[in-house]
C-alpha cells in the first residue's frame, strides 16, 4: 500500500512515552524478519524502560516480498528466521551476556545495556493455518488473530487452546487481541465483542481502517469506545 501512511513504531513509541503516562504501546504488528534481531532487542528494551514498562511487542512475517526485497532480506525464509528471533530476543533481555549459534545469527558474549525490567512480552500476529498456530502456542505470550471473514474463530480457538495444551502451556494464562473494524452498526460490534469475549479474548483492538486521516480515526475509535461501554 505505497499511498498508506505508516510512522516507524518504535519512533513513534518513544515519542509518546515522553508525553503519555498511562496508554500501552504496542506493535501491531513489526514485521521482524525484515530487522536486525540484536537492534530490535535493544530499540524495544529502550522504549519499554522509558515509557515504565507499557510495550507490548507483536511480531509477524508480513506478506509484501517487495519490502524484503528492498531491505535485501529474504522473503523465504522468514517463518523460520522469525522463531530464531523470538528466541535471540529474550535471551538478550534476561542473560548479562549471550552466546548463541543458530542459523541466522551468531553472538558471541553479546549484551545490551541497560536490559528492560522484564522479559518483555511477545505477542504473534497471523492467520489460522496449522504451522501459524503451532508457532503462536510454542513461542508467544498472545495471539493477534488475523482471521478472513469465511474463517471461524470457534473452530481457531479451539485448535489453538488444544495447541497450548500440547505445548505444556495453560490456555486460561494466554492472551488473545481480537479485532473489531468500524463496518456496520454499533450492534454489530457489540456482537462481535461479545463473540470474541466468549472466546477468551484479554484485548479487543478498534480499527478505523487504512488511509483515513488521524483524527477521523481517533472520532471513529471513540464511537466504538462509547458503543461498547458496559458491554465488555
Amino acid at each position: 500500500m505505497h499511498d498508506s501512511p505508516f510512522h516507524e513504531p518504535l519512533v513513534l513509541f518513544s515519542h509518546l512515552a515522553g508525553v503519555t503516562t498511562r496508554l500501552e504501546f504496542v506493535t501491531s504488528v513489526l514485521v521482524l524478519p525484515q530487522r536486525s534481531t540484536p537492534l530490535v532487542a535493544k530499540q524495544a528494551a529502550e522504549v519499554d524502560l522509558l515509557s515504565g514498562g507499557r510495550l507490548r511487542l507483536a511480531v509477524g512475517v508480513g506478506w509484501n516480498f517487495a519490502e524484503y526485497d528492498s531491505l535485501n532480506a529474504d522473503f523465504a525464509t522468514r517463518n523460520r528466521r522469525l522463531e530464531e528471533q523470538i528466541v535471540v530476543l529474550r535471551r538478550l533481555w534476561t542473560e548479562p551476556l549471550v552466546t548463541f549459534k543458530g542459523r541466522w545469527h551468531t553472538l558471541d558474549r553479546i549484551a545490551i545495556t541497560p536490559r528492560p525490567a522484564r522479559p518483555l512480552p511477545i505477542w504473534i500476529g497471523g492467520g489460522t493455518s496449522e504451522h501459524v498456530l503451532r508457532r503462536v502456542a510454542r513461542l508467544a505470550d498472545g495471539w493477534m488473530p488475523l482471521l478472513q471473514s469465511t474463517e471461524d474463530p470457534d473452530k481457531a480457538m479451539a485448535r489453538l487452546r488444544a495447541l497450548l495444551v500440547e505445548a505444556g502451556r495453560d490456555p486460561a494464562t494466554f492472551g488473545l487481541d481480537a479485532r473489531i473494524r468500524a463496518t456496520g452498526e454499533p450492534a454489530d460490534w457489540i456482537a462481535a465483542a461479545r463473540r470474541w469475549q466468549a472466546l477468551g479474548a484479554t484485548h479487543l483492538c478498534l480499527s478505523a481502517g487504512r488511509g483515513i486521516p488521524a483524527p477521523q480515526q481517533l472520532e471513529t475509535a471513540i464511537r466504538m469506545k462509547q458503543a461498547l461501554a458496559g458491554v465488555l
